[in-house]
């Protein structure tokens, strides 16, 4: 890899590190992408509802949505840029070569995860200076890196885009976690005409210096948010008079635990958040349930969510409350392209520093680049997903660490070398 490639690229993944942001909040760093993208030299970069479908957004909070542009207005975004964003986030760059060639697509996510960094002396950040600058947030998932790598790769496919044949769109998304954000992706229309489209995740089950490619074991998943609502009284002179959200939420949620496993795949249930109540002495009018499920395939996923969708009734018409359910992210399970995946592995062979190919296969996450893929090979295309290893200590965790200069030059070689290889300009 390119020095002057090589140290942008960390120096951005350091820089992006320290100012992380949680799904649909990420205009600074919708901001810094699309300066990259106009600085490097592409005329077409898109940005928010130029790539978001609004109908098909789904888990976005208004209120984090409106303290983040104030966050992002003092941290000196322009105010004609988050309008001209139509206040979503994500980007696209389009490079048109000029020459008959496939349209190929290359994803890239950008949101952290809510998770508070660790002080530990020795994690890199902290030892290095780049640590998260913005409490109860971090990248902890390695979406820094893929972003870093993304625009590692957009550089450099512009600065030899003589030697590139079709198009090429790169695209920054938006709200991987909880799997929000694929799916407005999808629904703005622009891989409707994409020919070939590949994706990346740093780490997994993926140790540093080697490849995975992603044959199966991505989970189907859907997110709910769950909402009762009952009927508030005095908990110590009129408790008849009233309807407990929180014991329908309470039941509600041990009930789901106990969704019998399917015969046929994996299946998952967890509930990661239960908010109720207003006060000691008053029955708790109001509840509310951060939920998912996943499945291996999509008919174990929908059957997850069938159980919920039963308990949930049931347990509104045993306390007498009301229940709504929302789905707040989705996701479905990898389309395996053969020949796709041969194409990444005969690359990452001649790839300095990967000393294995792994072939992943048993179940591992989720992850909504999925909803891209699905409707690349819907309009006739083909894709896949890799793995660029690194030695981490859980995804999602307070000290997740990923050997920055070991381990993205690995990723920016693959897609680098792929789009190379597929929109080869022949003669």
């Amino acid at each position: 890899m390119d020095k002057r490639l090589f140290d942008e690229m960390i120096a951005t993944r350091r820089h992006l590190h320290t100012m992380p942001e949680e799904g649909w909040t990420e205009f600074e760093t919708t901001y810094f992408i699309v300066k990259r993208l106009r600085e490097i030299g592409y005329e077409t970069v898109l940005a928010g509802k130029d790539i978001i479908d609004p109908a098909s957004v789904r888990g976005r909070s208004e209120e984090l949505v409106n303290a983040a542009v104030e966050r992002a207005l003092g941290n000196g975004v322009p105010a004609e840029f988050i309008e001209a964003c139509g206040r979503y986030t994500g980007a696209a760059a389009i490079l048109k070569t000029g020459r008959p060639g496939p349209v190929t697509a290359l994803r890239f996510d950008i949101d952290c995860v809510c998770v508070q960094e660790t002080d530990d002396p020795e994690h890199a950040p902290n030892k290095l200076g780049f640590r998260s600058g913005r409490k109860g947030l971090m990248h902890a998932c390695g979406h820094d890196g893929h972003t870093s790598v993304g625009l590692a790769v957009a550089r450099d496919l512009f600065e030899h885009r003589d030697a590139l044949c079709g198009t090429i769109k790169l695209i920054f998304q938006p709200a991987e976690e909880g799997v929000r954000g694929a799916v407005a992706i999808v629904g703005s229309g622009i891989l409707d005409d994409v020919d070939i489209i590949l994706g990346s995740h740093v780490g997994g089950k993926c140790k540093l210096g080697h490849v995975g490619l992603v044959h199966g074991g991505v989970l189907a998943s859907t997110k709910l948010d769950i909402y009762f609502e009952g009927v508030p009284s005095h908990a110590g002179n009129a408790p008849e008079k009233g309807k407990s959200a929180l014991m329908a939420a309470c039941a509600t949620a041990m009930m789901m635990a106990g969704i019998p496993r399917h015969g046929e795949g994996a299946s998952r249930v967890a509930v990661g958040k239960l908010i109720a109540g207003e006060g000691r002495n008053v029955v708790p009018a109001h509840a509310y349930i951060q939920t998912e499920v996943r499945g291996e395939t999509a008919a174990v996923n929908d059957f997850m969510v069938k159980n919920v969708e039963q308990i949930v009734a049931g347990n509104a018409l045993a306390y007498g409350v009301q229940s709504r359910i929302v789905v707040a992210g989705e996701a479905t399970t990898i389309i395996e392209c053969p020949e796709i995946l041969d194409i990444v592995r005969e690359i990452a062979r001649d790839v300095p520093g990967v000393e294995a190919i792994d072939e992943l296969s048993t179940p591992a996450g989720s992850e909504d680049f999925t909803m891209m893929l699905k409707r690349v090979v819907e309009h006739g295309g083909r894709g896949g997903m890799f793995r660029w290893g690194c030695n981490h200590h859980g995804h999602h965790k307070r000290d997740f660490e990923l050997q920055d200069t070991e381990s993205m030059p690995v990723g920016f070689e693959v897609f680098s070398r792929f789009v190379r290889r597929v929109n080869r300009c022949e003669g």
